[in-house]
């Protein structure tokens, strides 16, 4: 795992902000916007874990469905969508 700092002299100052979204098959929009949302689902899941620590009979399931959720879109789908584009190169 690279660190921040890590490279960041060898980068020009547009790669910083390109590299990685494109490492996951995204635009630098695109990539913000899904970042933007699954920090939104986090922080619901969050607010639901917090009312949960004190109320335990309240959102007994939120955050382990939140947690569900996002390794589906970030994980699977995400290979799903690299494995249809390696596809598509070789047709």
């Amino acid at each position: 795992m690279r660190t921040i700092t890590e490279g960041v002299a060898m980068n020009t100052p547009i790669r910083l902000f390109t590299d990685h979204p494109a490492s996951v098959g995204e635009s630098y929009w695109t990539h913000c916007r899904s970042a933007l949302y699954f920090s939104a689902v986090m922080l619901m899941g969050a607010i639901a874990c917090a009312l949960h620590a004190f109320l335990p009979f309240f959102c007994t399931e939120s955050g382990s469905r939140r947690i569900r959720f996002l390794h589906e879109a970030m994980v699977v789908h995400r290979r799903d969508r690299r494995t249809s584009a390696v596809a598509n190169q070789r047709a």
